[in-house]
């Protein structure tokens, strides 16, 4: 019989044995992006999108649909109150949405601790990147002097990245906010409008803008995350430039988003069934030799994380010591205003 049906069933093959049952097939799946069309969040989305549902029940088309708005806030607010729980919706974000309920300056009625996790395609690191013909090439030019950054709305990580960066390493950053997403970023950093933006993930870059890369365009001034990657050379981590413990912290919690990958999400209070084969469907497809295929072609890294992994990470994020969750609110609220 189908391993769907176990899924939905939640039996275990170990206790006993698993007797046929029909599973109800899923209504058409459409995926939520919170940025912009073109952008790295909507191209993996799309990606996904194409191979997901030959492993669901009933073989759904699964369709993407971007919800731009308040850096990737609206998204999640649209999953957590509007989004359907049959399994027909799902979202992706950035890593600001995540974090915004713990530490933003208003309370946006969702807690992302208790999205049901699907699983992630990829495990990231974040960069601050500059337009190489700029006056900014190493971190340290932006401690000199003023560096203009394009940012997509407040909570995103365009938006807090570089507050903090400013406390913990002295950096210069001033960021002009509004921009749709990443599309409308890109065209500033291109026209001279903004020297850069902090908070754009390698794998976005890589999906979004390989021309960019291919012609050397950019000049990378620091990594964001749990650990380097080989690809950035010896740009350096911002973990490693930062002294006090309790400025650490406030690192590691704000760069959580990084350990998320490119990863999507169910609502809350999605039938556990229904959550559970979506995850099987989700670890099916980063196996899918057609997924992996196309994932060569676009120079994707498939890293997968669980759904149940995600679910235990968010969890112990929005557990964090109060003391650091406070400081960095109060450092973010400060910058707003």
């Amino acid at each position: 019989m189908p391993k769907h049906a176990c899924l939905a069933l939640g039996l275990v093959a170990l206790a006993a044995p698993c007797v046929a049952q029909p599973v109800e097939p899923f209504r058409p799946i459409t995926i939520y992006v919170a940025g912009t069309a073109g952008g790295g969040i909507d191209l993996y989305a799309r990606w996904l999108a194409r191979h997901l549902g030959r492993h669901v029940p009933g073989n759904p088309a699964v369709n993407v649909q971007v919800m731009p708005g308040a850096g990737g806030i609206r998204a999640a607010s649209f999953l957590n109150d509007t989004a359907p729980k049959d399994g027909s919706a799902l979202a992706t974000f950035s890593g600001g949405p995540l974090l915004e309920p713990l530490i933003g300056a208003r309370d946006r009625g969702y807690d992302a601790s208790r999205f049901a996790w699907i699983g992630a395609i990829s495990r990231d690191v974040s960069m601050c990147i500059a337009w190489k013909d700029g006056p900014f090439r190493t971190i340290d030019d932006a401690k000199k002097r003023e560096m203009i950054l394009a940012g997509t709305g407040a909570g995103s990580d365009t938006d807090t990245y570089p507050v903090l960066l400013n406390e913990v390493l002295g950096t210069k950053f001033r960021v002009i906010t509004g921009y749709l997403g990443s599309k409308e970023s890109f065209m500033a950093i291109e026209s001279g409008e903004a020297n850069g933006r902090c908070g754009m993930t390698w794998s976005a870059l890589k999906a979004a803008k390989p021309d960019w890369l291919r012609d050397g365009k950019l000049s990378y001034l620091l990594q964001l995350g749990s650990e380097k990657i080989p690809e950035l050379g010896d740009t350096p981590l911002a973990g490693d430039l930062v002294g006090k413990q309790d400025d650490r912290q406030m690192l590691d919690l704000l760069t959580t988003g990084t350990n998320f990958g490119r990863n999507f999400a169910a609502p809350p209070g999605a039938p556990a069934a229904r959550v559970e084969i979506l995850r099987h469907a989700f670890d099916e497809t980063m196996k899918d030799p057609a997924f992996v295929a196309e994932g060569a072609q676009m120079q994707a890294d498939i890293q997968p994380r669980s759904g149940a992994d995600l679910q235990a990470l968010m969890t112990k994020v929005y557990a964090t010591p109060k003391p650091v969750v406070e400081r960095l609110r109060a450092l973010l609220a400060r910058a707003a205003n």
